[in-house]
């Protein structure tokens, strides 16, 4: 890329990412690139400096972190209208699950020299938002009797600060519950080992759960695309997850559909079935996986369900108004209330960096620079 007006934002890291940091804007200002420098300093702060920079119309937002770190520059990107900069990566996290995906060196050097040797490409991005809650039958006369078969909808709306937002893949299930209960600290002394403890402890309370996944047409459901029970589904915008496996194996990042995978729920030996096709051959096993794609989806899950976006757990109350949030802390058996999510394409919606050396595997258009 040419001479750039760059902001490079640093997740620290507990001192990590600061060490290479005198190297890495020595690199930028040898080829003529104007770098300022911001440094997150608390939770959501990285996403605030992203829209700020944004706003400001540099031409280049690169985040220096994981991908969580990366998920919140290009939130605050696309909250700024994303017209103007494009999004890049210097990795400095856990997985660096985007790295791998295009090609980008783990060394903080050599990516900086990559990033310079990149040019801008448009990409999708997914959008998630909650469309309505559905309650549980309600009580009659505080007698504790069901009052009929209907339940109350509330339409849903979120917070300003909520992630909607996501580059690589949403989950639901198990994924997002090992990641909610990740020590942040912990992750930065031993990296991947603390999300494998935090699966040790997560993994035997994890159980199915009653799964819809519907085509959304227009504000109403259409089509039923599955119905049952899962363990785990995976919404994706590219392929590889966690960086150990492809659970969206034939997705692209500019054919405008999101590419879906669900881990249905089995008896044990087709649950270690799937446990072995993911290790072995790194993909889901067909016979306990269902795939679906569309550019526009409603899924629907318990409350009790987590969900992450690009590798971060996301609260379900940073999407809901304070009036469902009261509604919903009333109900005594949460796994009663229904969230119904809405999951959009949104396509060619963001610009990232993507290295001159780069394959094209994720693109279905790689003559379409």
């Amino acid at each position: 890329m040419r001479e750039k007006k760059a902001c490079l934002i640093i997740n620290p890291r507990g001192g990590q990412n600061i060490a290479e940091l005198q190297d890495i804007t020595t690199v930028l200002a040898a080829v003529g690139w104007d770098t300022d420098i911001a440094i997150k300093e608390y939770g959501g702060h990285t996403m605030e400096l992203a829209n700020e920079a944004a706003e400001k119309n540099y031409e280049l937002v690169i985040g220096y972190g994981g991908d969580g770190t990366l998920s919140q520059v290009v939130n605050g990107v696309i909250n700024a209208g994303g017209q103007h900069s494009t999004v890049g990566l210097i990795p400095g996290g856990t997985a660096n699950v985007w790295a791998s995906e295009i090609g980008l060196p783990t060394d903080p050097i050599k990516a900086v020299l990559a990033l310079v040797n990149s040019e801008p490409r448009k990409v999708d991005i997914g959008h998630v938002e909650v469309e309505s809650l559905t309650f549980p039958e309600t009580k009659q006369n505080g007698q504790g009797q069901s009052g009929g078969n209907k339940s109350q909808k509330k339409k849903a709306k979120s917070s300003s600060k909520a992630k909607h937002h996501f580059l690589l893949m949403a989950g639901l299930g198990l994924d997002a519950a090992v990641m909610g209960h990740v020590s942040k600290p912990l992750k930065y002394r031993i990296g991947p080992l603390a999300v494998g403890l935090s699966a040790a402890k997560e993994l035997p309370a994890q159980h199915q759960f009653p799964l819809e996944i519907h085509v959304a047409d227009g504000s109403r459901r259409g089509e039923v695309l599955w119905k049952g029970e899962a363990l785990q589904l995976v919404v994706g915008n590219t392929r590889r997850y966690a960086n150990i496996v492809e659970m969206t194996p034939n997705a692209y990042i500019d054919d405008g559909v999101l590419d879906v995978c669900v881990i249905t729920a089995g008896d044990p030996l087709t649950t270690l079935q799937q446990v072995a096709s993911l290790l072995l051959r790194r993909k889901p096993d067909n016979l306990t996986s269902e795939y679906f794609h569309g550019a526009h989806l409603t899924i629907t899950v318990p409350a009790t369900i987590d969900l992450q976006l690009d590798g971060s757990a996301v609260k379900l109350n940073d999407y809901l108004s304070k009036s469902d949030r009261k509604a919903l802390e009333q109900v005594e058996n949460k796994e009663q209330v229904m969230v119904n999510y809405r999951f959009d394409a949104q396509p060619s919606a963001l610009r990232v960096a993507i290295p001159c050396t780069y394959d094209d595997a994720l693109f279905e258009d790689s003559a379409g620079k």
